[in-house]
């Protein structure tokens, strides 16, 4: 894992309406690692999430996306940025390989690349076999895998993934999970992690952000965090406590 910083905030901070969403937010997420942003429904999660992309702009401070300003390069950025959603859309009349023509053409890829690149990726998720079924007729499992391969014909810098496993029965989950390691491992790719399933978190990723009533109240490796938090060693705690103790002291 690189050491350079590829998403970096400054006092971000957002408030609509006399509500501050987002609170003087610093944070950074290094190349090439697993990063796990976690916190509560309402912690301000989704409107970072916004304001990384470029769909919202801060009330202020400041954040890059290797080395761009959303708000002002934000189709540059996009450019980098591969988003799962927690709930993808697709055209259910259509078959995998025709969502993911229609995506390639979106981005406007020649013939020959969008060729190759819906190959490998459905190679990666492991939907060859079921490529020419409609959409319509897919498992969520097999949605969420779909979302990802959507997510690699535009062959981002940064993945951003919201909730993956969500309503995954366990052989969809590690499927998902093995897929995550996969983008980081295999294919280079920074990821931006944000979910409730904490002892998944636990399990793949480097370091984490626990964003709480729009502040982020700590971040780190897991290790650093249970040592300030708990006082224990590795092996000796789970995130749940740890999260747990911030959520109540907070």
């Amino acid at each position: 894992m690189n050491t350079r910083a590829v998403i970096e905030t400054e006092g971000l901070t957002k408030i609509y309406n006399a509500q501050t969403a987002v609170d003087n937010l610093s944070f950074n997420v290094l190349e090439g690692e697993i990063f796990g942003f976690l916190g509560p429904n309402g912690a301000g999660k989704t409107t970072t999430l916004l304001m990384l992309l470029g769909l919202t702009e801060p009330t202020s401070g400041k954040v890059r996306v290797f080395d761009l300003d959303p708000a002002r390069e934000p189709i540059k950025v996009k450019g980098v940025i591969g988003y799962l959603q927690e709930n993808m859309g697709f055209y259910g009349d259509l078959n995998a390989r025709q969502m993911l023509r229609f995506v390639a053409d979106l981005n406007a890829l020649s013939f020959e690349v969008a060729d190759e690149r819906i190959e490998s990726a459905l190679n990666t998720v492991g939907l060859q076999d079921e490529s020419l079924k409609k959409i319509g007729a897919y498992s969520r499992g097999m949605r969420q895998r779909l979302g990802i391969a959507e997510l690699l014909i535009k062959d981002p810098k940064i993945a951003f993934l919201d909730e993956p496993t969500l309503g995954l029965d366990p052989d969809g989950t590690n499927r998902m999970i093995e897929l995550i390691q996969q983008l980081c491992h295999e294919k280079k790719m920074t990821v931006l992690l944000s979910s409730h399933m904490l002892h998944q978190v636990q399990k793949i990723c480097h370091r984490v952000g626990i964003m709480i009533k729009g502040k982020m109240v700590s971040q780190g490796p897991m290790e650093q965090l249970a040592q300030e938090k708990l006082g224990v060693g590795k092996e000796q705690y789970t995130l749940e406590e740890i999260y747990m103790k911030y959520f109540q002291e907070t």
